[in-house]
């Protein structure tokens, strides 16, 4: 249905909706059609006014579909209106009105009011990112930082994770800005990047460079590097964290993950003990070994290639070294099959250690025992990004070190071409975000990723106060 150019009378819209298939779901669609086509607010508010007049009164989803237009072309009054309405007829509004009216009423000169709201959705559910990013974001550029930050501590205390538009938003809008505590806070989200292993994009970087460079008074300086492979900055001459946990470090970290994640209640769902306990004396009888890897995960590396040979290539260009190599497999990986050839699996057994695990078992506990029982010296191989077992780590220092040592640990494959596989190497530095008081140093990466990612990127920015 096309949405008409101008208001129309009762009559006229009564024609329409009988000439419509489905009467009942008329209002719906063709609120639909306006608010993709961005039709006149008063074309709609006439739609409204017949439904009104028809029923006596107007169906909750109807409203929001009608908010939705009205925050669309920020038509604050209508918006209050709108909310007036649902107030009165409704008890209690679900998480989309409030983020629609959050978002419109924040973008207005009535954004106190968002916060309003925000308080009211707070009695009754946890707010959505959305409606705190606008109240932050609302709150910014009036200059009111100290309440956006009140709003992005009680986010992150509710476990609503920050998108990272917000986080660079508070440098941009905190630019030219003097203040010990304002400095505080923005440290305070550098020191936030740092504990989650997120690394900013260029713009985001630059939002970073620009806000220390115009700190008044404090002289800053940001300057794009690369980091030697020593771990020592170019510009600076700092030398970089060590990658290496203490040998301290290395025993709590492994003790912890052994005890809280490997016994503790999540590995057994998809593994029997027996077969655990099986595994376990099969790695101490052959420990140590120097790298672990995922045979299944590994095998799906080149999805035009066989994947016993996709495994084939990577144990070949690992055991180049004279490593001792541990592949973790499933049974049926020994059934000659159409990817699972029996003569590519024989040989590639005279080069590694095997375990055939069931083919419903989880692989990164027993991926983490073997690595973690061979010692300090020994990485693993595996495209996951192991994110489950962070959070089972109790309290944030060993979840730190446990990112620490994946981080200096895990060996990632990329299909190099013609030479199937390069390792990228464990890097000798800690690849987050640092700091020494008088200079910071902030991995980046070029293009913007939401999703995790255990590439660590090879681009810095290094700060530092002249």
């Amino acid at each position: 249905v096309q949405p008409p150019e101008k208001p129309l009378q009762a009559e006229e819209w009564n024609k329409l909706r009988e000439d419509f298939q489905l009467p009942e779901l008329f209002e719906e669609v063709m609120l639909n059609n306006m608010i993709r086509c961005n039709s006149p607010i008063d074309v709609a508010k006439s739609l409204l006014t017949h439904v009104a007049k028809r029923n006596g009164d107007i169906a909750y989803n109807v409203l929001v579909k009608y908010l939705t237009l009205c925050v669309q072309q920020g038509q604050v009054s209508e918006i209050r209106d709108v909310y007036d309405i649902m107030k009165v007829r409704f008890k209690i509004l679900e998480s989309g009105a409030y983020n629609l009216l959050i978002r419109g009423l924040s973008n207005s000169d009535q954004w106190r009011m968002a916060l309003t709201l925000l308080e009211e959705a707070k009695k009754i559910m946890i707010p959505s990112r959305t409606c705190y990013e606008s109240c932050i974001k609302a709150a910014s550029r009036h200059q009111e930082m100290k309440l956006a930050f009140e709003l992005y501590h009680e986010m992150l205390a509710k476990d609503v994770v920050p998108t990272l538009e917000i986080l660079q938003s508070f440098f941009n809008f905190s630019r030219g800005m003097k203040g010990a505590e304002l400095q505080k806070q923005l440290f305070g989200i550098l020191l936030y990047l740092r504990e989650n292993q997120i690394y900013p994009h260029r713009t985001f970087m630059r939002s970073i460079k620009l806000w220390f460079e115009s700190i008044p008074g404090e002289n800053w300086r940001g300057i794009l590097t690369k980091i030697k492979d020593s771990g020592q900055c170019p510009v600076c001459k700092q030398q970089l964290e060590d990658s290496n946990l203490t040998e301290e470090e290395y025993s709590n970290l492994s003790e912890r993950i052994i005890r809280d994640v490997i016994h503790g209640t999540d590995t057994f769902r998809k593994t029997s003990p027996e077969e655990f306990e099986a595994f376990q004396t099969f790695v101490e009888n052959r420990l140590p070994f120097d790298i672990v890897i995922d045979g299944l995960n590994v095998s799906h590396i080149k999805s035009r290639k066989m994947q016993c040979e996709n495994l084939s290539d990577a144990v070949n260009c690992l055991a180049k070294e004279n490593s001792r190599l541990l592949v973790l497999g499933r049974k049926h990986m020994l059934m000659n099959s159409s990817n699972w050839k029996r003569e590519i699996m024989k040989e590639m057994q005279n080069k590694a250690d095997f375990f055939f695990a069931e083919n419903i078992s989880e692989d990164d506990a027993f991926l983490l025992y073997a690595t973690l029982r061979s010692g300090k010296h020994c990485r693993f191989v595996t495209r996951d990004f192991l994110r489950d077992h962070k959070a089972c780590l109790p309290d944030s220092g060993t979840r730190h070190l446990f990112r620490k040592w994946q981080r200096g640990h895990q060996i990632v494959l990329k299909k190099a071409f013609p030479l199937f596989f390069s390792r990228q190497p464990a890097l000798r530095y800690d690849c987050v975000v640092q700091t020494t008081g008088d200079t910071w140093h902030i991995p980046y990466k070029d293009v913007f990723e939401e999703k995790y990612s255990y590439q660590v990127p090879r681009k810095w920015l290094c700060i530092q106060q002249k």
